[in-house]
């Protein structure tokens, strides 16, 4: 049974994450932010003015790197600190402050830029032959210089991005801080609520009475706050649309996609083919939910449910070493140490407690160990959730060690594939362990309903609606709650057609995803699915070829494009097959899925 959520004071401190490597105190955090700050200003006075040919434009990007390496621990403390509890006043202080002198540093390290793309071309040609190691960063830059403004505006620009990065932290204030839930009563007895109550247990609750109720309440509470939300992003959106229109973008869509380098032709295909062909095979998943669970009528608010609750085994974090472990043993011993190193070194957290951010993430900082957030209610399912993260863990763990800095990070196009190839690993691996109808069906059950629907559906859905916001945005409008709510409940009727009825409070679950101040975020889970499937095929098929192809893809980093990454493991993402392959295995998945329940019903 669910139960109200402990301060952050009172959870167990192994079921937290260790910050210490990042930094043993607060104080520790504060003194190295005054040195960075002193670090930028020399910096600034040491090469402002003074990159004139291959070898200055060198010794500058050599002491930038070190300045930036510097940067990433503070940076990444101050969002890790808040995120474990953002109703605590020390925590709020901390990033403020750091969000405060980071955007004097960035202004101050504006010139770097400025002045790099004011020198010829073939100057920074040589630089880069002369010096590999900023290839890549200098080829960035190339690409950006029509792009660039006067050098006194990109300084003006930089000095406000604490203040372009506000409408995420008034969000998170918003869900996190103030919106506090009441409890919702069911037969006469009374149940706790909360945003991760909500979305880690009452959502997939199997009483239908208990989880329509939650539902019911959840998106009550949401409504009272529609209004401030909806200005909230909408002052996020006017802030791209402005810096687009300023940079001489084509679109807002060239804009947010530039730093991504794919043409705009497969953020396209991504939403319009799975929106149209993968609905199908998503209506016949949720029939089958409903004549499974008895349902009169199949709503919005049962889509997360389990398709044999009876058999949703619970699990500990102990034992989800075990399974993680056997899943990913297949990526060699050195992907292994990692794994084990999250858990004896406490780079997860696991609490569930008040004011602690929703969902899961992995933060990766240059420099040190990856750190993991996620929220344990002892489902199985989490499984897949923690082996998602940890494919992000093990991304940056073999890119960090192999790249610089500025060459570590791929484009947000590719970053999902890496998280979602361990989801396909631990379900294939499953899938071997047991020939009981019962259990393959669970498991299939849960790469459909854990890993396909979380990546192909719910953030696929935000994708389609999102691009219906920037549609408007783009032509120069506004949105307000009524339009927000508009748009996404029209996407979510054109998916689920009269397979789901899209009941009162489905219209609001715009309001639950930080992705959407993060630009075009949630189409990439579903492109990063569609190349880890491949790839996981051809594991299965290949073996050990196959693995050490993707461990290559993972040490590569932000070295090469989206495309030229797929074309490493083996997959080509400039045609459709990709993904129409993918679409058609979700669909072998549910049918199996039926035949199962068949043969289990028989019997």
């Amino acid at each position: 049974m669910v139960k109200s959520l402990p301060p952050r004071s009172q959870v167990k401190l192994e079921d937290t994450w260790d910050l210490t490597s990042l930094f043993s105190s607060e104080e520790e955090f504060y003194q190295a932010l005054a040195q960075l700050e002193d670090h930028a200003n020399a910096f600034q006075q040491q090469f402002s003015g003074k990159m004139t040919d291959p070898p200055s434009i060198i010794e500058a990007l050599t002491a930038y790197a070190e300045l930036y390496e510097k940067l990433v621990p503070l940076s990444t403390y101050a969002s890790l600190v808040l995120s474990t509890d953002q109703t605590n006043d020390a925590a709020q202080m901390l990033s403020s402050k750091f969000g405060s002198i980071a955007a004097k540093i960035s202004s101050k390290l504006s010139f770097l830029s400025s002045e790099l793309l004011t020198l010829p071309e073939e100057t920074l040609q040589q630089a880069m032959q002369e010096s590999a190691d900023f290839k890549v960063y200098l080829e960035k830059l190339i690409r950006k210089k029509q792009y660039q403004l006067h050098p006194e505006v990109e300084k003006t620009l930089a000095a406000y991005s604490s203040t372009f990065s506000a409408p995420y932290g008034l969000y998170n204030t918003t869900k996190m801080v103030d919106m506090k839930f009441d409890d919702f009563e069911v037969g006469g007895k009374s149940y706790p609520l909360s945003y991760v109550s909500f979305e880690g247990d009452w959502e997939a609750e199997p009483d239908a009475e208990l989880r329509r109720t939650a539902f019911a309440a959840f998106s009550n509470k949401l409504k009272d706050y529609q209004h401030t939300t909806a200005k909230t992003y909408d002052m996020q959106l006017q802030a791209e649309k402005t810096t687009s229109d300023l940079r001489g973008y084509e679109t807002i869509f060239d804009y947010l996609l530039f730093n991504q380098e794919v043409d705009r032709s497969l953020y396209n295909r991504q939403i319009d083919l799975i929106m149209k062909e993968l609905a199908p095979h998503m209506r016949k998943y949720a029939k089958l939910l409903q004549e499974a669970h008895g349902l009169g009528k199949m709503t919005f608010a049962d889509l997360k449910i389990s398709l044999d609750p009876s058999y949703e085994p619970e699990i500990t974090v102990e034992e989800s070493k075990k399974y993680i472990d056997d899943a990913l043993e297949i990526m060699g011993p050195d992907y292994l140490e990692m794994v084990d190193r999250s858990y004896k070194e406490r780079w997860i957290d696991f609490a569930q407690n008040t004011g602690k951010s929703t969902g899961a993430f992995c933060s990766s900082p240059y420099g040190d160990h990856p750190y993991i957030l996620i929220s344990w209610t002892g489902r199985m399912n989490e499984v897949f959730v923690l082996a998602h993260e940890l494919g992000h863990a093990g991304h940056f763990y073999n890119a960090n060690r192999e790249q610089n800095v500025f060459n570590a990070r791929p484009s947000l196009y590719f970053i999902e594939a890496p998280s979602t190839m361990n989801e396909m690993l631990v379900a294939n691996h499953l899938l071997k362990s047991s020939e009981d109808p019962k259990f393959k069906r669970w498991v299939i059950s849960s790469i459909v309903a854990r890993t396909y629907y979380h990546n192909f559906v719910t953030h696929l859905l935000e994708a389609a609606y999102q691009r219906k916001v920037y549609e408007r945005i783009d032509s120069g409008q506004s949105v307000n709650a009524g339009i927000l709510n508009g748009l996404k409940r029209g996407v979510l009727e054109e998916f689920w057609g009269d397979a789901v009825e899209i009941t009162p409070g489905a219209e609001l679950t715009w309001m639950r995803q930080p992705h959407y101040y993060m630009g075009l975020y949630p189409y990439t889970y579903s492109a990063g699915l569609t190349i880890s499937t491949q790839v996981s095929k051809r594991i299965l098929n290949e073996g050990q070829p196959a693995v050490d192809d993707w461990i290559e893809v993972l040490k590569a980093g932000g070295t090469k494009t989206p495309v030229e990454l797929a074309q490493m493991a083996g997959v080509d993402i400039t045609t459709e097959q990709p993904l129409r392959d993918t679409i058609a295995y979700i669909g072998e998945l549910v049918d199996e899925l039926v035949k199962l329940t068949e043969e289990i019903k028989v019997k």
